[in-house]
């Protein structure tokens, strides 16, 4: 059998493309609300220049994945940000359409993504965080063996109330533990 880094059992991971803007249409307000705050509606020119600006201005190894079903599928995406190399840390963010939600893609595309980045780049930690109103990511980054190291209070206001930010962390020799090496 074939040795496919970015393919899984369920998905593969791809890169950014120009036909991904339908994707990004389809998340829904409360991904919006996970990842910042709900903006402004867009028209789609200025929507289709956010996705060409985000294919082209890459900063180190900060990168934008899609997730696609073995069915040709794209039911999310993964990004990683703040990689600081010298420090060997990098954070992450999470968004799947409402439908692939609870059934396991997360947790896919976040350990090919931690593998990649601990076995292949040599990073030492991700440092994602959370806010403290998304019950499903906090129970994703538990399950998956996240060690919770600090809660900032009230760092995110949304539907009329503030939220905690809640910050995990595992290192490369901790996921290591849990996962082991990808088999080639």
């Amino acid at each position: 059998m074939a040795f496919h880094y970015w393919r899984s059992d369920q998905l593969t991971l791809r890169a950014l493309q120009s036909s991904d803007l339908a994707l990004f249409q389809a998340l829904d307000d409360e991904v919006a609300r996970n990842v910042d705050m709900i903006h402004f509606p867009q028209s789609p020119e200025k929507q289709m220049q956010w996705l060409e600006a985000e294919q082209r201005n890459r900063i180190g190894d900060a990168f934008r994945w899609v997730a696609v079903t073995d069915e040709g599928t794209a039911i999310g995406t993964i990004n990683t940000f703040a990689c600081h190399k010298r420090y060997g840390t990098f954070k992450y963010g999470l968004s799947l359409l409402p439908e692939y939600r609870s059934q396991g893609y997360g947790a896919e595309m976040i350990r090919t993504v931690l593998r990649y980045y601990f076995h292949e780049l040599n990073y030492h930690k991700a440092t994602p965080h959370v806010y403290s109103f998304n019950q499903a990511s906090i129970r994703l980054h538990e399950k998956l063996g996240f060690v919770q190291e600090g809660r900032l209070r009230d760092m995110i206001f949304t539907n009329g109330e503030y939220y905690d930010e809640i910050h995990y962390g595992m290192t490369a020799n901790e996921f290591g533990q849990l996962y082991g090496k990808l088999e080639m």
